[in-house]
């Protein structure tokens, strides 16, 4: 049974670090991009930054470009957010995810293109 699996979620004040980490299980995702996105209640899940399958590429979303960073060790098949300064309008539940195709150098940006997903960790920022 394939399973994604994400913690590290929690309670921060404004301004603090916090850094999520996805393990993967059942399979390896040494081949696939892996991703990161975020959802409010009432919102759309939204993209926060991915990976590409040899980690040579990652994209974060502008809103938290420069403040998050992804990253991903392949021996251990797991795949980290590590989030810095972080602000109020960060509150959401973070989830991770493994992309439907392999080896993508380019790693996809929409949601529609990720195939396996973890059950998700709520985050968050107090002011």
């Amino acid at each position: 049974q394939v399973q994604l699996v994400e913690s590290g979620g929690g309670l921060v004040q404004a301004g603090g670090p916090l850094r999520l980490s996805c393990a993967a299980s059942g399979r390896t995702f040494s081949s696939y991009a892996m991703g990161w996105f975020r959802q409010v209640p009432g919102k759309e899940r939204e993209f926060v930054a991915a990976i590409s399958w040899s980690g040579g590429s990652t994209y974060a979303a502008d809103s938290v470009k420069g403040r998050f960073t992804i990253s991903r060790d392949i021996a251990k098949n797991t795949v980290y957010l590590q989030m810095n300064s972080l602000k109020p309008e960060d509150t959401a539940v973070y989830y991770c995810a493994a992309s439907r195709l392999p080896l993508q150098y380019i790693p996809p940006l929409d949601l529609s293109e990720y195939h396996y997903w973890g059950q998700g960790t709520q985050v968050t920022v107090s002011s």
